[in-house]
């Protein structure tokens, strides 16, 4: 067991410590260009992270952030930016690039992360814009989220605009529909103004005041292309590939091109919500079978493989603290309980398992207690995930439960053959009969169980679900039906099986 955590441990180190593609020699670089494409999802903020810390540990005096996204996750995009604006002592760049392989975009979050960089500079052909927060809703449709949370996210792009000296009313009509923007030649200089402002200048008589034209309708989310970026001020440059886009901003130095590498890709994958959900059933169906076998085996192995996956994972993501461990430990301890102490399964049991539910829902954001309309959104889809994974396996443990006396791989779970003996010798009722007549008599016992069927007896081991009961004067290997039985307990034969026999409990 240690061995195969310690292989597993050196296993992730290397695949984290592997260094990302290169162009040239890293110890060369001092311009690096780190990808932001896709979805924005915590693996990209946790790749981002990485990225930017190994260019400035490696002396790079420039960053080009390469953005090609239709948008992504608020929370992960707020991260992202903010960590952007935190770097010191370095330039950093947004580039919406265009390509064969690229979208030509930076919408709603990438239009965020472009603003939270000192200088951006777009491709022909790209654009960037659109950032309100949207929600999906009951019939799948996008749509707007509410003002509280609009409000935030548009704070959020008038501030980064304002420290970087990007124009600030722009950023506002990415995120407000009800802003009108005009671009105005005021007594012979350019100037971006909203309708209040216009108003204002225009009743100045000491104003001359000539409306070019209707930068952002009233009504609408502002996108811009490249040259409109450019034109407004927006943009620094418009430059097609990374020669040109240092040309026009007078950057000179090598170039390193970053993509993600195998570390970053499989935390992308096991991180998602498909894999996580199949993650927390294997590891509660395997935490069940290992409570219920002897000793310590496979399936606690592999219970412990999922949930350090799950756990582990999300915390080089940044969204697992001490918080979410003391609730899977706890309720992980409460189930334990429910299982070998109390019998049945009732509030004990019902609370391990929220507790497991939450610190599995936790461990997927970095927030606890939802209050904006987009944390409350991220919740729900968390909870979805995780309480898929909880009812598939509450599932397929009713199911092994069921089933087990009759799959070889659950031999160990359940007692499918009666005790014929007793720790003095031999059963007197079978003494000094052969192995053949022995097999012989409890093959015909076996095919007469159905006239067990609506017989009474005691349980003489408790039925987790299966055990022993003494029915007749006999003990049979009985499975309880639902509930967990206590010795001594009076039993019902219900249903008879082949050789499975069915109580329940009337007493």
């Amino acid at each position: 067991m240690k061995r195969i955590l310690l292989i597993l441990g050196l296993a992730l180190s290397m695949l984290s410590l592997m260094p990302a593609q290169t162009t040239v020699p890293l110890g060369q670089a001092s311009v690096w260009i780190i990808p932001v494409k896709g979805d924005i999802e915590p693996s990209i903020s946790a790749f981002i992270r990485r990225a930017s810390q190994n260019a400035l540990a490696k002396g790079a005096s420039t960053i080009i952030y390469e953005i090609d996204t239709f948008g992504g996750r608020v929370d992960t995009a707020l991260q992202i930016s903010s960590f952007i604006g935190s770097l010191k002592n370095i330039r950093t760049i947004a580039w919406v690039r265009s390509g064969p392989e690229s979208m030509g975009v930076s919408w709603s979050a990438g239009a965020l992360i472009s603003l939270s960089c000192q200088d951006i500079v777009m491709s022909s052909g790209t654009s960037i814009g659109a950032a309100a927060p949207v929600t999906v809703g009951p019939d799948g449709q996008m749509a707007p989220t509410g003002e509280k949370t609009v409000s935030a996210v548009r704070s959020q792009m008038a501030a980064l605009a304002e420290k970087n000296k990007h124009p600030v009313l722009l950023a506002l009509a990415m995120v407000d529909q009800d802003l009108e923007v005009w671009n105005v030649q005021v007594n012979g200089e350019n100037r971006l103004v909203n309708s209040v402002e216009l108003e204002g200048l225009e009743k100045n008589s000491a104003n001359k005041v000539v409306r070019q034209n209707l930068v952002s309708a009233k009504g609408k989310l502002l996108s811009l292309t490249a040259n409109e970026a450019l034109r407004y001020g927006l943009a620094r440059a418009v430059a097609d590939d990374s020669t040109e886009l240092l040309q026009k901003l007078n950057i000179t130095g090598e170039i390193t091109e970053l993509n993600p590498n195998a570390a970053d890709q499989i935390v992308t994958v096991l991180t998602s919500g498909a894999v996580q959900t199949i993650l927390i059933l294997l590891g509660l169906v395997m935490l069940f079978l290992e409570i219920n076998t002897p000793g310590f085996g496979i399936p606690g192995v592999v219970a412990i493989i999922s949930f350090v996956t799950v756990f582990g994972l999300n915390a080089l993501l940044g969204t697992v603290g001490s918080l979410e461990l003391i609730l899977f430990l706890v309720g992980v301890g409460l189930l334990a309980v429910e299982i070998f102490i109390i019998p049945g399964f009732g509030i004990t049991g019902i609370t391990g398992l929220v507790l497991v539910g939450l610190s599995l829902v936790f461990s997927r954001q970095e927030f606890t207690i939802p209050t904006l309309p987009w944390q409350w959104e991220l919740f729900g889809k968390n909870i979805i995930i995780v309480s898929i994974g909880i009812i598939l396996a509450i599932a397929a443990i009713a199911v092994i439960a069921l089933m087990g006396p009759r799959l070889r791989l659950f031999d160990r779970l359940t007692l499918k053959t009666k005790i014929e003996g007793t720790a003095g010798g031999p059963d007197p009722e079978h003494a000094g009969t052969s192995v053949l007549e022995a097999a012989r008599v409890m093959t015909e016992a076996e095919e007469n169980y159905g006239d067990l069927l609506g017989k009474r007896g005691k349980a003489i081991s408790t039925l987790r679900p299966s055990g022993k009961a003494e029915i007749d004067g006999k003990v049979y290997a009985v499975e309880a039906d639902g509930a967990f039985i206590e010795p001594k307990k009076t039993v019902e034969v219900i249903r008879v099986r082949g050789n499975r026999i069915i109580v329940r409990s009337v007493g």
